[in-house]
């Protein structure tokens, strides 16, 4: 017995989180969404102006292939809703799967079936990258640092597309540039797998087990709220997501030639999404939602403004406010998710994000319908309208559910 009390390593440990090891795991896991979501999920509407200038056979997809994207993300998202949890690891390897497949398809698409199944999947690996984060994150980084971390990997929607917009500056060829893009899915998928196998071995911070009886209704109202108010404000940003390029070009406001850089500026504005934890530490879950809701409604109304005047720099400035503002608003939702459902995140955050992409998915089949006949100055006001809703929503504070 003293012997064993000598050797205290040979008892059964738990680690706790190491800070360099979780700091691996949230560089790797915002890579990835940089990837999937930044490049894979929104690349399409980046590279929708050269799409219909290189292969005008696709021109008459262009306008659906937003509302397929979203809604195949959302399909995802509620299939894999109880798996992530449980098997983390195995969706950031099915994330860069699919991403990588369809940034391929994309690649090679000349035929509007071909093209709208390419974006279908490549956006299933958004669907399946960020949730499959969450548990693996909170599994790896202390709980002190937990939100900021949360903040860091969501941002990297704005650090993908920054390398979009980057790639299509800088390659000319789109076809070029999306087989570039499904190689750095590839990668950046191999890289997060093998940085969150140590969070893999860990025991979840804290276990969600099976609902107890009357818990369910519970569960489900603290989400509803939070999924009403994305879903009004994933419409509205569909405006600048699936059309603004298109939108931008045609009125003049910003050269042809000049796409790219409209979605840079708009990742470096993202950027600021690593905030969003500080924000809600601040003013709280409700009112950081309805901050970025507002500052989205700006954004997509300075879009209007400018192609209402033709200036570009008003274009850059209020794509760079988009951005700032979406990547803080979804990371709300993130926080929003894990707040709401103790040991779920990843699940909540699911729930949440299906939510968010079954608005967009809407907003850009209706935008879409619509744009043809509808002077696009009226389009972006009308969208900014959907995102102030959407903010107005998240201050509702429903009747208390117990179980």
């Amino acid at each position: 017995m003293a012997k064993r009390a000598l050797y205290p390593e040979a008892a059964p440990r738990s680690p706790a989180p190491r800070p360099v090891a979780g700091a691996a795991v949230a560089l790797a896991g915002m890579l990835l969404i940089a990837a999937t979501y930044g490049m894979a999920r929104f690349g399409v509407g980046l590279s929708a102006p050269a799409l219909e200038a290189e292969r005008p056979g696709l021109a008459g997809a262009l306008g659906w292939a937003g509302a397929v994207q979203f809604t195949a993300y959302a399909v995802a998202a509620l299939a894999v809703a109880r798996v992530v949890d449980r098997r983390p690891r195995a969706g950031l390897a099915l994330a860069g799967t699919a991403a990588t497949v369809g940034c391929l398809g994309v690649a090679v698409a000349t035929d509007p079936a071909v093209l709208l199944v390419a974006v279908a999947v490549a956006g299933t690996g958004g669907a399946l990258a960020s949730p499959a984060l969450v548990p693996v994150v909170d599994a790896a980084v202390p709980e002190r640092s937990r939100a900021a971390a949360q903040s860091v990997v969501n941002t990297g929607t704005a650090v993908g597309v920054v390398g979009a917009g980057a790639v299509a500056a800088l390659v000319p060829a789109t076809a070029t540039a999306w087989v570039l893009m499904a190689v750095l899915c590839a990668a950046t998928a191999g890289a997060a797998w093998w940085a969150a196998r140590r969070a893999a071995r860990r025991p979840a911070p804290e276990a969600g087990g099976a609902d107890a009886p009357g818990q369910a209704p519970a569960r489900a109202a603290a989400l509803v709220v939070p999924a009403v108010a994305a879903v009004l404000a994933g419409a509205g940003s569909a405006m600048v997501w699936s059309f603004g390029p298109l939108v931008l070009t045609g009125s003049g406001a910003v050269p042809h030639e000049r796409t790219g850089w409209l979605w840079v500026a708009l990742g470096v504005g993202g950027v600021l999404g690593t905030l969003t934890g500080a924000l809600v530490r601040r003013v709280g879950l409700r009112g950081g939602w309805a901050a970025c809701a507002g500052a989205l409604a700006l954004a997509t109304a300075g879009v209007a403004g400018a192609v209402a005047t033709g200036g570009a720099t008003l274009a850059l400035a209020a794509t760079a406010l988009f951005g700032a503002a979406y990547m803080a608003a979804s990371g709300v939702l993130i926080l929003w998710a894990r707040e709401a459902w103790p040991g779920r995140g990843g699940a909540g955050t699911s729930v949440l994000f299906v939510a968010l992409a079954t608005g967009q998915a809407a907003g850009s089949a209706a935008l879409g319908a619509a744009r043809g006949g509808v002077d696009p100055v009226v389009l972006a006001v009308a969208a900014a309208g959907l995102c102030l809703a959407g903010g107005a929503a998240g201050l509702v504070r429903p009747p208390r559910v117990r179980p």
